[in-house]
């Protein structure tokens, strides 16, 4: 973007004074806003954001300003001297009330030693903390010939010249002649004393004292009426002080960014190279015309298109909806160009993650009121002007929202809220079709059925799913509530949720894995989909995946009756790797032949992991023809690895031939390292492959999570309502009230807060490690534009700092 400004021809001079004008204007406000805030006047904010102002109406604010500043010195100037003055008068009455009290002490003392010799007379104030010094030092230098006197003043004065409140000593000094006069007083000079005239007789003492007196209250009528004439200035000045704040901002910005600007001394223009989104070049040309015709300049700015080489920075547009979600994953780091941007899957799987680690159907609905409340009222100017952690959940209200409403969904699934059951479609088990009306325990299909005896003697009673009638199928939504009942309660829901935990931490980790593959379509980099990916996928679809099958076909196929000779997923699932010499009872028919294919495809897709990408690389760079690889059209928007930008960095990135030329172009050896390419690949697969099981592992704390929130819900309720609902009526009322107050401080604290920070924390960790790490890079510069609404509209210690 070039501006010409032949027009204007401006000189050096013109140029340095309009520079020079803008600074003083910087350097007036500064010191505007310093006097304000001295003055402890509150400095008002407005909404409305001005425009920068014309050079026009900088050299008019510059003018008002200067007259302003040159007023508010000479006020203030007139203030501190009057202070001054206040401040020397109030320590002289304080000495002369003082020394009062000890100066017949002296002269008794003069008239007993030396009666024929005249004496003279120091007087003044010293700080404490010199005291001893000074004395030591009139010692020493006077050799004795003098008689000092010290009195502790009762209050705190402030120092006339410094401004600092400190204690202070009034002190006598008698002394005989001339050379010790001058010791004395080249002594007090040296130690800051506050030397005052000294009163020769008690008529002179009473005069000074009702002149000071009438000084003193003459001066703080006269300081009185100059702070109210400065606070009044002041104020003037604070009402308009906003815009012009946020003009100075708004000129230092514009100046900063022309800085940055290349001059052509040729054609006398300022040229500047830019980053502009393609789909706003149009909006762009129209803000140059416009600029152009309301500046009136006759020659106008124009916009040229560049071909380039560099990589362009990256920019995603979001809303208030999508910009936490998208703040997520930049923490991790900002994607390269045109790179697969997690956030848009985000959106669901990270509530949803955070849902199965909190899911309470209450600490969930409650989540979702308070972000609902903050939605609504998001347009309130007092949130967003909060302190910084309420700031913060207002930032993250649409990520609060979604995590509230999906721990409802999982609430809802795990039947619990509030460490309860909810009987919304009661229960799918049948109690009463367990007993028999017969004295004598009789037997159906060799289970015992119960009778009268049986309940009285027995503490636990157990439900027999294949006795007819007694389970009438699945509950329409989650956890049948019977299940809150049953003392092996906590074991079926560890084995729900540690194989709910498995089979979705495998599936975020195969889509990751899928997302790695558009990457490699987009980028031109087919080999990668060959070579990399699909070896990745079969190596995780074949062991875990196959996991996930099992897990589903032991659902499906074995029913209640069948279920006690249902062989153990665990145990099969290790077989799969030991092949045991006894044959075992398998999930189904062909189970070991299906394992060994599988075991089969692993093993081979782990050497293609590991050398196929190499052995490929250093193929192509001996001049070799390939399939799936454009070397014509690869552009350089994103540098995985050092050795696939130097065998193609002599391609032209801008062409976008499809075709194989004939022939490869010779690369020479120092641009090509296979034993780096080799090292890079073999670390990347052994990583891969070391972290497909650890990582299946780190999604259990999904399952660790929820099982951790669940039980603190229930010891918080089992602790705090129970004990509170158990109390008898005459005082169950009275207690009732307090424990619930206690339950809910609790629960806010402890279950929704530090509970919902921690499985916050862990669904980032498995966003970014368990599966942003498999196709994710995260290596690119984000998109920042010139922009006023990037500078902040508040008052900042800068503002007040020169």
């Amino acid at each position: 973007i070039a501006k010409s400004d032949q027009e204007v021809t401006w000189s050096n001079q013109d140029f340095c004074y309009v520079l020079v004008s803008n600074c003083l204007t910087f350097i007036f406000t500064v010191y505007l806003v310093q006097e304000i805030n001295r003055a402890d006047i509150s400095l008002p904010e407005g909404e409305a954001s001005p425009p920068a102002p014309p050079l026009k109406q900088v050299l008019e604010m510059q003018e008002q300003l200067q007259k302003l500043e040159v007023e508010l010195r000479e006020v203030t100037k007139n203030k501190e001297k009057l202070r001054k003055n206040l401040l020397e008068l109030i320590e002289y009455t304080h000495m002369l009330r003082v020394t009062k009290t000890f100066v017949k002490r002296n002269v008794e003392v003069l008239s007993d030693s030396l009666t024929l010799l005249s004496h003279r007379f120091v007087s003044g104030l010293i700080n404490q903390g010199k005291v001893e010094a000074f004395e030591k030092m009139l010692w020493r230098a006077c050799k004795g010939y003098t008689i000092v006197s010290y009195a502790e003043l009762d209050e705190s004065l402030e120092d006339p010249e410094t401004g600092e409140v400190i204690k202070w000593y009034v002190f006598l000094i008698s002394f005989w002649g001339e050379q010790i006069g001058h010791k004395v007083k080249k002594i007090c000079d040296c130690y800051h004393c506050h030397v005052y005239p000294y009163p020769n007789t008690a008529e002179e003492r009473r005069e000074i004292q009702e002149g000071l007196n009438t000084r003193i209250q003459d001066l703080y009528t006269v300081l009185h009426k100059t702070e109210d004439y400065l606070r009044q200035v002041l104020c003037k000045a604070a009402e308009s002080v906003y815009s012009r704040v946020i003009q100075v901002k708004k000129m230092k910005a514009i100046y900063h960014m022309l800085n940055m600007c290349s001059f052509d001394v040729t054609n006398k223009c300022l040229i500047a190279e830019v980053w502009c989104p393609e789909a706003d070049l149009q909006d762009l040309r129209r803000a140059l015309e416009e600029g152009s015709r309301e500046s009136g300049a006759t020659i106008p700015s124009f916009m040229n298109i560049i071909p380039t080489k560099e990589t362009p920075p990256t920019r995603i547009r979001t809303n208030k909806f999508t910009e936490g979600f998208q703040n997520i994953v930049d923490a991790y780091g900002v994607g390269s160009y045109r790179e697969v941007n997690p956030a848009l899957f985000t959106i669901i799987t990270f509530p949803f993650l955070f849902a199965v680690m909190f899911g309470d159907f209450g600490h969930g609905f409650v989540m979702f009121l308070f972000a609902l409340l903050l939605v609504l009222n998001e347009n309130h100017p007092r949130l967003n002007q909060s302190q910084e952690i309420m700031r913060m959940f207002f930032n993250g209200r649409y990520i609060l929202l979604l995590m509230g409403l999906f721990s409802v969904y999982t609430g809802l699934i795990y039947n619990d809220c509030f460490s309860k059951s909810v009987n919304l479609f009661g229960s799918r088990w049948n109690v009463s079709a367990m007993y028999s009306s017969s004295h004598t325990p009789t037997e159906h299909n060799k289970m015992v059925l119960w009778n009268d005896s049986v309940v009285r003697h027995n503490r636990v009673l157990q439900l027999d799913p294949s006795i007819p009638g007694v389970f009438r199928g699945p509950y329409p939504l989650g956890i049948d509530p019977i299940w809150n009942l049953a003392t092996n309660r906590l074991t079926f829901l560890n084995s729900f949720k540690m194989k709910m935990s498995v089979i979705l931490g495998i599936i975020h980790m195969t889509f990751g894995v899928i997302l790695g593959i558009f990457n490699h379509l987009h980028f031109k980099k087919k080999f990668n989909i060959y070579l990399v990916s699909i070896p990745e996928l079969l190596f995780i679809l074949c062991i875990f995946g196959y996991l996930i099958f099992m897990i589903f076909y032991k659902w499906l196929v074995f029913s209640a009756e069948t279920s006690r000779v249902a062989p153990s997923i665990l145990i099969e699932f290790i077989n799969m790797f030991l092949f045991p010499a006894s044959k075992t009872n398998g999930l189904y028919t062909g189970q070991e032949h299906v394992q060994r294919v599988l075991l089969v495809v692993t093993a081979l897709s782990v050497p293609v992991l590991f050398l196929g990408k190499p052995l490929f690389l250093l193929w192509l760079h001996n001049g070799r023809s390939c399939f799936g690889v454009n070397r014509r059209g690869y552009t350089l928007v994103r540098k995985d690895s050092e050795e696939e930008v130097s065998l193609l960095r002599n391609q032209d990135v801008e062409e976008g031939n499809n075709q194989m030329e004939d022939g490869c172009p010779e690369v020479t050896c120092e641009e090509f390292n296979f034993g780096e390419i080799l090292m890079t690949q073999v670390i990347h697969s052994i990583e891969y492959c070391l972290g497909c099981i650890s990582n299946t592992a780190s999604y259990l704390r999904l399952w660790a999570l929820s099982l951790a929130h669940a039980q603190l819900s229930d010891v918080l309720w089992a602790m705090l309502l129970r004990v509170g609902l158990r109390v008898d009526t005459t005082y169950g009322a009275l207690l009732l009230l307090p424990v619930i107050a206690l339950f809910v401080v609790l629960t806010i604290f402890i279950l929704l807060i530090m509970e919902g920070l921690s499985a916050f924390l862990h669904a980032i960790r498995l966003h970014w490690v368990e599966f942003q790490n498999k196709f994710y890079v995260g290596a690119g510069t984000k998109f920042v534009p010139f922009s006023f609404s990037l500078l902040s509209s508040k008052f900042s210690k800068d503002d007040s700092v020169a």
